[in-house]
């Protein structure tokens, strides 16, 4: 079973997400970040909407030419699905989603192709978890708009041509290395999600704040929180509602710089974004194995937790911060991490991270 962190990056249950008033964006203008995605996705739309309704150079509408299809990959939690929702807005029409683990026979991609009007969007989430038979039913749909239908078995096996309406397909994905290459392929428009700066992530908190009622909030408490945010704009909305609980509770709705200190210190949340988890991984090595190098495995079973977790969910950002170093034998604290761990730093590690 997974841990459960306050900042992880992957969406929790719709009890605990869903805490007032929808938190995600409506339209491009109110979309924070990425704005060299957002801008090709601008000049797609426009460009789209022009062709459909003949704003073209030579007059003529294309109505059955939808949005060309989208490729969303990065990190969890930076807006891969809201900009699915944005997308389908801004070209009017409605937005139809799944998931690739959802889709797990030929039949379930059918049920949802059917179900499109023309220029509707399918939005499919971790699309690399697609299996390969529900992946060459997609093919034919995404550039022809039409399914091939194997009926029956045996000799009496035939293939019923089934058409759909003119769509686009939005595929998300955390895993962009598995998605096969003919899959990728069709893809007109792919684009890699970054991580988010702290500016945008105050920008992004400041929006959050008004459309949670939070009024007068200093810009000192939006930093503390975006420092701690890992990035990521999912974390970041997900720590200003614990800070919203805690004011609301203890300190009669308001919210102080001290406050956004205690609060996210009850929550385990250091000013870097680390939690208890991340810091027994940082000590685990630092104490245990006189800062590595030291094996994944290893430092699993000493900690006892799923070494899958401390490395998709753990080392990505000590690596992101610098506070982790991978080495061909192993992994090492860096200075970084001692200083931050309060800890000794022997310099001859340094050379040996350079010669790992």
């Amino acid at each position: 079973m997974a841990t459960e962190r306050l900042i992880a990056a992957t969406p929790q249950t719709t009890d605990q997400e869903w805490a007032g008033p929808t938190l995600r964006p409506d339209s491009m203008d109110e979309y924070i970040g990425q704005a060299d995605l957002l801008e090709k996705l601008e000049i797609a739309i426009e460009a789209a909407k022009a062709r459909a309704t003949g704003n073209v150079a030579d007059g003529i509408a294309r109505p059955h030419e939808p949005l060309e299809h989208v490729l969303l990959h990065g990190p969890p939690g930076l807006g891969k699905t809201t900009l699915a929702h944005v997308i389908a807005r801004e070209m009017g029409t409605k937005l139809i989603t799944t998931s690739g683990p959802a889709l797990a026979r030929g039949n379930d991609l059918v049920a949802a192709l059917t179900r499109l009007q023309p220029g509707d969007v399918l939005f499919i989430d971790e699309i690399h978890r697609m299996p390969i038979a529900v992946e060459e039913f997609i093919y034919p749909a995404m550039e022809d708009f039409k399914i091939d239908v194997t009926v029956d078995t045996g000799m009496h096996a035939r293939t019923v041509q089934i058409k759909c309406k003119p769509f686009t397909l939005i595929g998300a994905t955390t895993r962009a290395g598995l998605l096969s290459a003919p899959l990728r392929s069709r893809f007109g428009i792919t684009h890699h999600l970054r991580y988010y700066s702290r500016d945008d992530l105050r920008v992004i908190l400041h929006r959050s704040c008004r459309v949670m009622g939070l009024l007068a909030v200093e810009e000192a408490c939006l930093e503390a929180i975006s420092a701690r945010s890992r990035g990521t704009p999912r974390i970041a909305n997900r720590l200003l509602r614990r800070v919203r609980d805690f004011a609301q509770v203890r300190a009669k709705g308001v919210v102080s710089e001290s406050l956004v200190e205690t609060a996210l210190g009850l929550e385990g949340v250091d000013e870097l974004g680390l939690d208890d988890l991340d810091r027994n991984y940082l000590r685990t090595i630092a104490t245990v194995y006189d800062g590595g190098p030291v094996g994944l495995e290893t430092v699993a079973a000493t900690m006892n937790e799923d070494s899958g977790t401390l490395e998709d969910v753990v080392e990505p950002y000590l690596l992101q911060i610098g506070f982790l170093a991978r080495t061909r034998r192993g992994r090492m604290l860096t200075r970084a991490a001692a200083e931050h761990l309060g800890i000794a730093w022997n310099p001859e590690r340094e050379g040996e991270m350079l010669g790992g």
